[in-house]
């Protein structure tokens, strides 16, 4: 089991979304995050005043899949994500010791969000 978490540009969320759903991953979170990474600062005005923007809004998804959807989400959140520009972000993948799911009791890959039928593999996106 993996941790799989994604930083990337606000504007590029729901093609993100949208690709690891296709991918058979729909368990997911996301929050609201500021960065900086290798983009340059900008200046900006507000109100007459010059401002220095240091960190940028972006999004961060996080995910924890079984091992045969780890490198589907990866590709997924690529594709996704992927401007060509500096600032399209970062993918993290950790090792998970252990998973519970609250209701149940479920453990481990049973507590993870179970696959359909038809969609028993991974998809290549």
């Amino acid at each position: 089991m993996k941790l799989i978490t994604a930083v990337v540009r606000p504007e590029r969320v729901q093609q993100v979304k949208e690709a690891l759903f296709r991918a058979g991953i729909s368990g997911l979170t996301l929050t609201k995050v500021s960065g900086h990474g290798g983009e340059q600062e900008v200046v900006e005005h507000y109100r007459g005043t010059r401002v220095m923007v240091e960190f940028r809004e972006k999004v961060e998804f996080k995910m924890a899949v079984s091992e045969p959807f780890v490198e589907a989400a990866i590709e997924a959140i690529q594709q996704g994500a992927r401007t060509g520009e500096v600032g399209d972000g970062k993918i993290f993948v950790q090792e998970l010791e252990r998973v519970v799911r609250i209701r149940t009791g479920e453990k481990d890959n049973a507590a993870l969000t179970p696959v359909t039928e038809t969609a028993t593999k991974p998809v290549s996106v």
